[in-house]
């Protein structure tokens, strides 16, 4: 089973890329994050001819996210349903096949110190609290899958200097994103890529992917009978390097 992430930075303008990527790819799931369209903007029926369904929760502008599946997805959740009234579309999950997906697009957090990085720190602490209550880490199999905002380790980052302070790399946001993993989650990638410098986005400004200015922030983090059972995880900067690309690279691990 291939369970893959990729922010598309605009399902309208990537649109053939995510086409392109299910046809050659083949995940039998795929979480997609920062749709910036609403429902009704969404490409189901191209989708659906390539042997796919999804379920999104959209929002115009800003956010949004989906679930794309080869198998039937059920018992879907949009949000943190967690009683805040929040608009922001970050989360939706679903089951298939016995295993509930979630695709999360993390706040970024503006700057440290701001309210949109204080908003980050909640919606992490939020989303730690639904795991707990919706999920048993030691007999449920959760995949959390998306564009965590967060680099965790110092070989997740191209230029150490520029980012470690920032609110992809601090240790505010770090510690936050270890909290979420201490509901019994575990990184699923870093594993098969031990010496870090294996990254998925890369700032569009100065040319960041030619230059190697990147940072591991897309994620799949999995409960232990998941974990066990990853035989192989892949970042496909190839996609990165087409033209007109999002500035993050679809990651893709897969089960046995």
């Amino acid at each position: 089973m291939k369970v893959a992430t990729w922010n598309v930075n605009s399902i309208r303008a990537r649109r053939q890329h995510v086409i392109d990527w299910l046809d050659a790819a083949q995940p039998d799931v795929l979480c997609l994050q920062e749709l910036k369209v609403t429902d009704a903007d969404f490409p189901f029926d191209e989708i659906r001819e390539l042997g796919y369904v999804a379920e999104i929760v959209g929002q115009k502008t800003y956010n949004g996210v989906a679930i794309v599946s080869r198998h039937p997805i059920s018992n879907v959740v949009r949000g943190l349903d967690d009683g805040e009234d929040d608009p922001q579309a970050r989360l939706i999950s679903g089951e298939v096949n016995g295993t509930t997906i979630l695709s999360a697009y993390f706040p970024n957090g503006g700057e440290v110190g701001s309210d949109k990085f204080e908003y980050k720190l909640r919606w992490m602490a939020r989303l730690r609290e639904a795991l707990a209550k919706r999920f048993d880490p030691d007999t449920d199999q959760v995949a959390l899958c998306g564009d965590f905002n967060v680099a965790p380790w110092d070989d997740d980052i191209g230029r150490l200097t520029e980012w470690r302070s920032s609110v992809l790399a601090c240790d505010a946001v770090r510690d936050a994103l270890s909290n979420i993993a201490s509901f019994g989650l575990h990184d699923v990638v870093r594993p098969f890529h031990p010496t870090g410098g294996v990254f998925s986005w890369w700032d569009y400004r100065g040319r960041g992917f030619e230059r190697g200015n990147g940072l591991r922030i897309d994620h799949i983090y999995c409960t232990s009978k998941l974990a066990e059972r990853t035989i192989g995880a892949v970042v496909d900067r190839e996609e990165r390097g087409r033209k007109s690309p999002s500035d993050h690279a679809p990651v893709m691990v897969e089960l046995a």
